[in-house]
């Protein structure tokens, strides 16, 4: 289909959202009583509703998920329209400058010989926008879980060049911190046992962003991936009339191993 014409749909297609949006706002009880608080919490189940569809790679509910995402956004630009805050178009007109000045190798003259350098120019362009972050990692919320936060850090900080002229060098950082783990379990120091296993788990993050591996994408995967090895494992044992608790682990194990090999399957 021609591009201008499937943009001339999308756009109407948005507008048609915003009639519905204004109809909503006017004459449903419960899109009338909603504020930026009470959707705020909805935002982030759509969210993680999104990331479940993208790690099952399930389009059909990737295009659902954006939907519901798209519609929080025209929803908190309506509550802040009725407020005299801003609306929908301040909203993309202000994405659409941001982009614009972020991306000085596509719109200026500026030259890039990789994504590296995109990335530290973005990082280096936000600490000079009038509203945009005053510090390095002043950018990074406050409310992020920890993996993710600690990967963002890294990547901020990365971008102003405060990281390992090579890779393989976060190697002798790992093995340094998994030691200080080691000695404080021996002693068994409660509080530094965390804060050196937090310092390990830190290190091992900066070896997924270093090898190109998204963390959080991996342990998830890793978390999904033995819920369906051990209900497989429980799923057996009660077709067999056993239960768990009475078998042994190298009983348990051999069915563990079965469904290893149902995975590859």
């Amino acid at each position: 289909m021609n591009n201008d014409l499937r943009k001339k749909e999308a756009l109407e297609a948005f507008g048609k959202l915003l009639d519905i949006m204004d109809e909503l706002r006017e004459k449903c009880p419960w899109d009338k009583s909603q504020t930026m608080d009470t959707i705020r919490p909805l935002t982030i189940e759509e969210t993680y509703e999104l990331s479940e569809g993208i790690l099952e790679n399930d389009l059909a509910s990737i295009q659902k998920e954006l939907g519901d995402i798209l519609l929080h956004i025209v929803f908190y630009s309506k509550i802040a329209d009725e407020q005299k805050a801003f609306d929908i178009v301040d909203v993309i007109n202000s994405l659409s400058k941001k982009l614009i000045y972020r991306h000085p190798h596509i719109y200026g003259d500026v030259k890039v010989n990789n994504t590296n350098e995109v990335i530290q120019n973005w990082e280096m362009l936000k600490t000079k926008e009038k509203d945009g972050n005053k510090t390095v990692l002043s950018g990074v919320p406050s409310s992020l879980p920890a993996l993710i936060k600690a990967n963002r850090i890294q990547e901020k900080v990365r971008a102003v060049g405060f990281d390992w002229e090579e890779p393989n060098q976060v190697w002798d950082k790992v093995a340094e911190e998994m030691e200080e783990l080691r000695v404080e379990i021996r002693k068994g120091n409660a509080e530094k046992m965390e804060q050196e296993f937090g310092d390990f788990l830190f290190s091992m993050v900066n070896v997924a962003r270093l090898f190109n591996i998204d963390p959080e994408t991996a342990l998830e995967r890793t978390n999904r991936k033995f819920m369906k090895r051990f209900n497989y494992l429980e799923s057996k044992t009660i077709k067999q009339g056993q239960s768990l608790k009475d078998m042994t682990l190298d009983q348990m194990n051999v069915i563990w191993e079965e469904a290893k090999q149902f995975d590859k399957e």
